[in-house]
């Protein structure tokens, strides 16, 4: 994935919340390109983070093709991912909201909370088919704020050529003793086990969510006992040589160049690497990250939700649903996996769909299964204050300025600070 199509998938919180103290409830909007009242004719706008996907694009091509099916002309505009977001939350200000946006997961509760949204019922839209677990992000309290288009989640890639080296069959890598058997046979063998992201950044919490959740810890308990092993886990990598140090300061990028020097094992990283893992210069694989004891780990969904701001003239709800059902569509979610490679839909009939065209999608389709959202468990806008002390004990522990215990502990009370 690119640079910033990798940052959609760690999420530009921390930019959207800071913004957001500033925008008042809206209660009403409106578009700034349109007057036109009713369900067809004039002029609808939409923003979306895909810079990269011009006018000439088959993107762009089928945004408008959805636009034709309702009746109206689609004026798109793209940003990337931060901007975005602070777009959306000045236009809410100033009451011109587009009729739809495509919003990073973490930021649709940040929005949310503003005022600026139209809930999936106030629209009539059916989100019965998409799965709980990834609708869960767009959600707070008993309102959902959106649609998920797809979702992009982590996983553990594998160099086949040194586990074989080592003698290591990656379908027995199912917990986290048989993962630490893995890498000590990988190391003996002389090579290197393991690299992730533990950069003192969202991307760092991203990567250390599925060990976290995967422990069974809780993000309002962040010193639990759950918690406490999980970062064990990783400082116990680096101690063991299992992990390099240079962990403390990778991104998901420096992580993923890493990997491919053909150096590592394993190393963790999504679903955006697919298409560069197929190149790598040996052969890879991919498996789910495990469970504690078993299982697949719950790795944190990336990927944008489809939401529609409040406007004043609420009759232009009619054609705003009728984009978003387009885009919604089975053969719509496989389309927009094809096009950002791959993002897994977030239904069951499209993870199907997809499968027959990528049979070799399959572990990610479970990863996605079992993946959740980082403002799931009703968390909204407290998660990028609870992530901002997750990522600062992770970094921390992995300097060993303080022990996983002593620096969730410090996490915690400050996390129950910041958040009130």
């Amino acid at each position: 994935m690119r640079k910033s199509a990798t940052w959609r998938a760690a999420g530009a919180v921390g930019a959207a919340v800071l913004l957001s103290v500033g925008v008042t409830a809206c209660s009403s909007g409106g578009s700034s390109s349109s007057t036109t009242t009713g369900a067809s004719g004039g002029s609808y706008t939409w923003w979306d983070p895909y810079p990269q996907h011009d006018e000439s694009s088959s993107w762009a091509k089928r945004v408008q093709t959805c636009g034709d099916e309702a009746g109206v002309t689609i004026k798109r505009t793209a940003y990337d991912t931060t901007a975005l977001t602070n777009q959306a939350l000045l236009a809410a200000q100033e009451g011109t909201s587009p009729d739809v946006i495509l919003i990073d997961n973490p930021a649709v509760s940040t929005l949310a909370d503003t005022g600026m949204l139209t809930t999936t019922k106030d629209l009539g839209l059916d989100t019965s088919a998409i799965d709980a677990n990834l609708l869960a992000a767009g959600q707070t309290g008993s309102d959902t704020w959106g649609i998920p288009i797809g979702a992009n989640t982590l996983a553990l890639y594998y160099n086949k050529t040194i586990l074989d080296a080592a003698g290591v069959d990656p379908s027995t890598v199912t917990s986290w003793d048989s993962l630490d058997a893995a890498l000590a046979k990988i190391k003996a063998a002389g090579h290197k086990g393991i690299t992730f992201a533990g950069i003192g950044t969202e991307e760092g919490s991203f990567q250390f969510l599925p060990w976290f959740w995967g422990a069974g810890a809780d993000l309002t308990t962040l010193d639990s006992p759950e918690a406490v092993k999980a970062l064990s886990l990783w400082t116990d990598w680096v101690k063991q040589g299992y992990a390099p140090n240079s962990v403390i300061q990778n991104s998901q990028n420096t992580t993923w160049e890493e990997f491919l020097t053909g150096d590592f094992g394993f190393a963790e990283n999504g679903t955006w690497q697919v298409n560069s893992a197929k190149s790598a210069s040996f052969p890879t694989g991919v498996i789910t990250l495990p469970g504690v004891t078993g299982g697949a780990a719950p790795a944190p969904t990336g990927g944008e939700f489809i939401v529609a701001p409040v406007q004043k003239d609420t009759g232009r709800y009619t054609a705003t649903k009728k984009i978003i059902d387009c885009m919604t569509t089975t053969d719509g979610f496989v389309q927009t996996a094809d096009t950002f490679a791959y993002y897994i839909p977030p239904t069951t009939d499209g993870q199907a769909a997809l499968l027959k065209e990528h049979p070799e999608l399959s572990t990610w389709v479970d990863a996605v299964k079992a993946a959740k959202g980082r403002t799931s468990d009703d968390l909204g806008t407290k998660y990028p204050k609870i992530s901002e002390q997750l990522w600062t004990a992770v970094q921390q522990a992995l300097s060993g300025s303080a022990s996983p215990q002593d620096a969730l502990t410090k996490a915690q009370a400050a996390a129950q600070k910041a958040i009130g």
